[in-house]
């Protein structure tokens, strides 16, 4: 069984745009949805129950909330989603394809990344992200991460940090086992429209260099935000 497992923090309409997404699937493969809270003030809770997902309440922070839901999952096979992140119909069946190919219980696949707006900035990210999902094998939380229990375990499962969760994750399963998948994760661009197509994958890049060279998560989080 695959479980879906989504991170939420005051997310209640992106949420609801997701769930009826992934419930428009059901038909074709039969999986859980557990939305792991880290203490939503929103309508999260109330479209959680009403999209017919496990509705988990976790301490604070993506890790956390990423841990605390995988732990609570039932399912083999695990797929993490962001709160604003939508698949399109394609992904079902992409899903199924690579939970039954051989060997993939030691691989892990990620969506493609499409913005939801028609500027050519856009454009210009999504071919950004592709290239750094490729050849430098880090795909990002917002593309999704697909992954067997076993694998996921193997691997010590993702990190108690408020932020770069994803990146350590993927830097432990290493780039030639990350896969990307033939389907695409349409996720917000609010932080690109707010902070400017130029100031915020600058940001980003800034972030990821500090990281690397091993500033706390905690001191990141701000510069993120």
């Amino acid at each position: 069984m695959l479980s879906v497992i989504i991170p939420t923090l005051n997310a209640g309409e992106q949420l609801k745009t997701l769930l009826d997404g992934l419930a428009r699937a059901r038909a074709m493969l039969p999986f859980e949805v557990i939305v792991s809270d880290g203490g939503s003030i929103d309508q999260t809770y109330f479209v959680a129950n009403q999209g017919d997902a496990i509705f988990l309440e976790a301490v604070r922070g993506r890790g956390r909330q990423l841990v605390a839901g995988a732990e609570a999952a039932a399912g083999d096979w695990l797929l993490f989603l962001h709160a604003d992140t939508c698949l399109d119909a394609s992904w079902v069946t992409v899903v199924i394809n690579f939970m039954a190919e051989q060997g993939n219980n030691d691989r892990a696949g990620y969506f493609r990344l499409a913005l939801d707006d028609e500027r050519r900035s856009a454009r210009l990210i999504e071919q950004v992200v592709a290239w750094r999902s490729r050849f430098l094998g880090l795909p990002y939380g917002d593309q999704g991460l697909l992954v067997s229990r076993e694998m996921y375990e193997r691997l010590g499962g993702y990190k108690h940090v408020p932020l770069m969760e994803d990146v350590d994750i993927v830097r432990r399963i290493g780039r030639r086992r990350l896969v990307a998948l033939d389907s695409t994760a349409i996720t917000s661009a609010a932080k690109y429209r707010r902070d400017g197509y130029l100031i915020r994958p600058l940001c980003n890049l800034l972030i990821l260099g500090l990281y690397r060279a091993g500033v706390p998560t905690r001191f990141l989080y701000g510069i993120y935000r």
